[in-house]
């Protein structure tokens, strides 16, 4: 824990940042209890970023063009330690993360996913579940492990599969519902209120 009275929390972003903003709303109208301490992106124009700059919050990036994995994994890890932060929050952060970042942050790092893991992991979950002919898929919040979208599974919401839905539409629905519990698992975790048996994460 940061000298800060409160946890602090590090985002990571590639893109828009819609789940970074659900999240820094909760903060900024107190209904999280902790401060973001590191808005980052390894993509320079991400939208999300300049979001961050407009919430007046500590941001920054590096391109990770061309740059070896686990390199740029420590570059981004200095620049967390540098803002003392606490917990890190994947919010489009579209990288796969190395094991030498993944031990830095053990067991205090969370994802969203746009499945009802462990169906449809990866990219481009939505277009699985429709392709699928899944009839319900959902959203997942997780901890990060070595391995991709694998880690154990704090909530999940699940969202109907409607027959005339698209990957656009379909996808729209599900972000409501990872607005609504990505918020949710943090607060979770930050209280300490859980356990682990095995894979499972059970509230105490």
């Amino acid at each position: 824990m940061s000298a800060s009275s409160k946890t602090r929390l590090g985002i990571l972003l590639s893109g828009r940042g819609s789940n970074f903003e659900a999240i820094a709303r909760n903060v900024l109208a107190g209904r999280l209890a902790c401060e973001i301490g590191f808005v980052f992106s390894n993509k320079p124009n991400a939208p999300g970023l300049l979001r961050a700059q407009e919430l007046g919050l500590p941001c920054g990036s590096i391109d990770s063009a061309g740059v070896e994995r686990a390199a740029f994994d420590m570059q981004v890890v200095d620049l967390l330690r540098a803002h003392k932060v606490d917990w890190v929050c994947l919010a489009g952060y579209m990288r796969f993360l190395s094991g030498q970042f993944v031990r830095q942050f053990e067991s205090r790092i969370l994802n969203i996913h746009p499945s009802l893991l462990p169906a449809f992991p990866g990219l481009d979950a939505q277009y699985q579940a429709l392709a699928h002919g899944a009839k319900i898929t959902g959203c997942t919040v997780h901890l990060v492990d070595d391995n991709l979208d694998s880690g154990p599974i704090l909530l999940q919401s699940a969202v109907p599969v409607l027959d005339a839905d698209t990957v656009e539409t379909l996808s729209a629905r599900i972000l409501i519902e990872e607005h609504r519990i990505y918020s949710e698992a943090i607060a979770w975790m930050l209280r300490g209120n859980y356990r682990f048996e095995g894979r499972r994460v059970i509230k105490t």
